[in-house]
């Protein structure tokens, strides 16, 4: 087995070129945070772009950075706090959960995962923040789509396909990411005692209300224990989360205690506290207990979302917590089967959705679908777009699914939907 690690983009493309004329398998690596999510790779080859990295262009008054794909996300993300900046979708860290160690993500990674976080609700996911890329396509083709600014017109965008793809297209080069200010103030106001469907019903009446709240999630009693090394303590805590200037976060928050008020109990939650929670609510803390029971990202509905898991509590062992005001469900099967048949069923049932197996055994990464099972004409349609961009399946043949295809196009997949 053969590791190549180019430090340029050059380096990349005669990596793949020579894949290509070999016909030999890559599997694309940054530094393997991500690894254990989707199906098992078997090819001979890595590409491992952890040296391929750098900061080549960051501009804070036109709120664009550039950088090589390998870059630690840490790094851009302490970068961008020097200046008062972020990314507003502050990208979500698999490393805990999979077992990993945090901080080991990278920027060319969170393209092709298109990672996001509780803010989902009010600044989308990566796809959304993407300018620019460069890449190398299966062909053993170096291209470039988007640019350095927020308003870029191309036929094709390019840059936003390559959002969810895993790797199965092209590899990342470099990305040209939109920045924005970080937040003066941040306060969470957290309703304890809830039960799902109350807190279903408390998240909705905030986020209609002109609070401009950026985040909404719920974590059941006993998982609210599990963030923040339990400052929250065990009871049942609805959050929401107010950011801005401070004068209009005190007003929005003082709005929704006058609101919420009956709801139950209220507890105002600030600064750096309020971070470190939604740092957790973000990576799925409460579940990155150093084990392989699977563990689900379940998007749905979110009036439906604590009905379909009050369904499945009834059939199965089953621990949950709910972001993005319940359309995103994070799911524990206690037993340590995945359950994917009932779950997917259950989400069916309940007015749609869509499932990933964020972790499991490999066995059972092997034997279950791991991304959301496509319908007929956006299989094909994704098997041809596979096959403009990688004729011979030399990237990351079969992490989507059995053979070599993609999902990339798959609107039920995390790159196109919720």
């Amino acid at each position: 087995m053969t590791t190549f690690t180019p430090s340029t983009p050059s380096q990349t493309l005669s990596t793949v070129q020579w894949a290509v004329a070999e016909e030999a398998p890559l599997e694309i690596l940054g530094h393997g945070s991500k690894r254990g999510i989707g199906r098992p790779q078997q090819s001979e080859h890595t590409l491992d772009l952890s040296k391929l990295t750098g900061v080549t262009l960051y501009e804070p008054a036109e709120l664009v950075l550039s950088a090589r794909a390998g870059t630690p996300l840490a790094e851009i993300e302490a970068l961008l706090a020097e200046s008062g900046q972020q990314l507003a979708f502050e990208p979500m860290d698999y490393g805990p959960l999979l077992g990993g160690t945090p901080g080991k993500g990278t920027i060319g990674g969170v393209l092709a995962a298109n990672l996001s976080g509780p803010r989902r609700l009010k600044a989308g996911a990566a796809r959304d923040h993407i300018l620019g890329i460069s890449a190398v396509a299966g062909r053993g083709e170096a291209f470039k789509s988007g640019g350095r600014v927020v308003k870029n017109v191309t036929g094709y965008d390019l840059s936003k396909l390559m959002a969810n793809s895993w790797g199965t297209l092209a590899v990342l080069t470099d990305v040209t990411f939109k920045v924005l200010p970080a937040a003066e103030t941040e306060i969470t106001l957290a309703i304890r005692g809830l039960l799902d469907d109350a807190a279903t019903a408390a998240m909705a009446l905030a986020l209609g209300s002109s609070a401009e709240v950026s985040s909404a999630a719920h974590l059941p009693e006993r998982v609210a224990a599990r963030v923040a090394t339990g400052q929250l303590g065990s009871d049942a805590a609805t959050l929401l989360r107010v950011e801005g200037f401070g004068p209009s976060v005190a007003y929005r928050v003082a709005a929704l205690k006058q609101l919420l008020g009956k709801a139950g109990p209220l507890q105002e939650i600030a600064g750096e506290s309020s971070k470190a929670i939604w740092r957790d609510v973000r990576d799925c803390v409460p579940f990155a207990d150093g084990t392989e029971k699977p563990v689900w990202r379940v998007s749905m509905a979110p009036s439906q979302a604590h009905q379909m898991v009050l369904t499945l509590r009834m059939q199965a062992g089953v621990s949950a917590f709910y972001d993005w005001q319940g359309g995103l469900i994070w799911l524990r099967m206690e037993a340590g089967d995945p359950e994917a048949n009932l779950l997917r069923g259950l989400i069916r049932k309940h007015g749609g959705g869509h499932a990933t197996l964020v972790r499991a055994a490999p066995a059972h990464r092997a034997a279950v679908p791991v991304f959301e099972p496509q319908p007929p004409h956006l299989a094909a349609l994704s098997a041809r777009l596979k096959a403009e961009f990688d004729p011979k399946h030399i990237l990351n043949p079969g992490r989507m699914a059995p053979g070599s295809g993609s999902a990339t196009l798959n609107p039920t997949t995390e790159g196109a939907a919720s």
